[in-house]
């Protein structure tokens, strides 16, 4: 069928395509069908979507992954891509073999899967887990697309944390550490999938984390290391695709989470990295088993891939750290380079003790406590916030947290028994952490603490009344810092 193609004014991540419902019922094509569409002489497929108002007919509307089409263009239906079948087997609980996961790999990459069968092949991980041999070769599937750093150091380091954890910005610090040690360490850092802030959403408070591969080889150069977005640099694509539909679900499954980190190692050219798994109540992993057997798997992956893994369990039982969401997090990272005498001990003493692992693993006699109290850490980390278009000169006391704000407090004496760090971080996101900078939680205790009737547990910053009023409304049904005497026997009545 012969049609003209105008460009739709709709922002999607889906190459989308508005058929006229009379052109369609010709066509024979129904809702999320595929077509072909002949242009230039070159092929695109779109996903379909009937309407009656937004174009007329003999006219398809292309949206902005197809704005490039336009003019007379030739329609037909296309079949359903082979990838779909093997989501069904996914969901249906079969294991998939190495070409049907690198099938799913290549659709997802030419987005030739609509969002409700992306979401189903997500379903379908999280419900039914991935083997070991699936996680292998699932992540030597996304990480053989997109582009590749290579570097001339013949050793890479990097670092990775599964995540769960409020505040738990080690990151950035470790950066600025290893770099000062003379060992090249260019991390790439993906956006938040389940927390409040990714490191990438930390380091955006203080400059640019968006580069071109040529960009970042020119910074990793001047400084020997960088913090920036891996999906600005086409790195993994299909590992940003898998998050964006795992994000609306707050899902992470262990399988995909080990292709998901590795294949960003692999494409960024690592070759020595330190996975850090923490594990407690509330933590995405909550047993010292189980985070022993995600360790030891990481491994296996990693040796599969031909890179040097070495994993540290950590206790994910308290936050890291008193700020939970970009700038709340950015300011405990520069307090402690800084040396200030208040900044977080636990995210300082956990920052030295993955340096040190990570100097270790990589061969490198040096001492992480002594570059980072002679302040050689925090000039390199300076050099980065530089070189990525940041003030070098900005400091912890600059970053101000969203103005509407309202802290809880103790409505009884005890002691803190529990902090529960998912329930921090859902109150942190409906804050409107990360995409608002600004907002996020101030933590002022942690477990074990002695607490006195109207002490203060945790301040909420939000960057707007609306989304603070939101965060109250949450905090009022939940109990993220647990006080309890030692009176209080009976848990509760129901």
């Amino acid at each position: 069928m012969e049609l003209e193609a105008t460009a739709i004014d709709i922002g999607t991540s889906r190459p989308l395509v508005l058929l006229n419902t009379t052109d369609a019922d010709e066509l024979g094509a129904h809702p999320l069908d595929r077509v072909r569409i002949g242009w230039n002489g070159e092929t695109v497929t779109g996903i379909v979507k009937r309407t009656d108002e937004l174009v007329e007919p003999g006219t398809v509307g292309v949206t902005e992954p197809l704005h490039a089409v336009h003019g007379a263009v030739d329609v037909k239906l296309a079949g359903t891509p082979r990838s779909v079948r093997y989501v069904r087997k996914k969901l249906d609980d079969v294991e998939l073999e190495p070409h049907e996961l690198g099938r799913i790999v290549q659709d997802i990459h030419e987005h030739r899967l609509s969002d409700v069968e992306l979401g189903a092949y997500v379903s379908g991980i999280y419900a039914n887990g991935l083997s070991l041999e699936e996680t292998k070769h699932l992540t030597e599937a996304m990480s053989a697309v997109g582009q590749q750093l290579s570097w001339d150091a013949p050793v890479v380091a990097d670092k990775h944390s599964i995540g769960g954890i409020a505040g738990n910005c080690v990151t950035p610090i470790m950066v600025a550490i290893v770099a000062a040690a003379g060992l090249t360490m260019p991390k790439t850092s993906s956006r938040a999938v389940t927390s409040p802030a990714g490191t990438a959403d930390v380091m955006e408070v203080l400059c640019d984390v968006e580069f071109s591969l040529a960009e970042i080889e020119e910074i990793v150069t001047e400084t020997n290391g960088c913090l920036v977005w891996g999906g600005g640099v086409d790195l993994s694509p299909v590992d940003d695709e898998i998050i964006r539909a795992e994000n609306p679900l707050s899902i992470d499954p262990p399988g995909q989470l080990m292709a998901s980190v590795l294949s960003k190692k692999r494409s960024a050219g690592s070759t020595h990295v330190v996975i850090d798994v923490p594990y407690g109540e509330g933590a995405k992993v909550e047993s010292l088993v189980a985070a022993r057997e995600l360790a030891d798997d990481f491994k296996r992956v990693g040796d599969h891939l031909g890179m040097d893994v070495s994993c540290a369990i950590t206790h994910g039982t308290d936050p890291i750290g008193r700020g939970v969401g970009p700038a709340l997090e950015a300011r405990d990272v520069l307090a402690v380079l800084e040396g200030d005498e208040d900044a977080p001990e636990s995210l300082r003493l956990k920052s030295l003790r993955l340096s040190e692992l990570l100097l270790e693993h990589c061969g490198v006699d040096a001492s992480a406590a002594e570059l980072l109290e002679s302040g050689q850490a925090l000039e390199r980390f300076r050099d980065i916030v530089a070189a990525q278009g940041g003030d070098p000169d900005v400091s912890s006391a600059d970053l101000e947290p969203g103005a509407h704000s309202t802290t809880i407090r103790a409505d009884r004496a005890g002691l803190a028994s529990r902090v529960d760090n998912r329930q921090l971080c859902d109150l942190a996101r409906r804050a409107g952490a990360p995409l608002d900078s600004r907002a996020g939680l101030v933590i002022h205790q942690t477990a074990g603490t002695a607490i006195e009737i109207g002490a203060p547990l945790y301040t909420i910053h939000a960057e707007t009344a609306s989304k603070l009023e939101e965060a109250e409304a949450l905090a009022d049904r939940l109990e993220p810092i647990r006080v309890r005497s030692k009176a209080d026997a009976l848990v509760e009545r129901r």
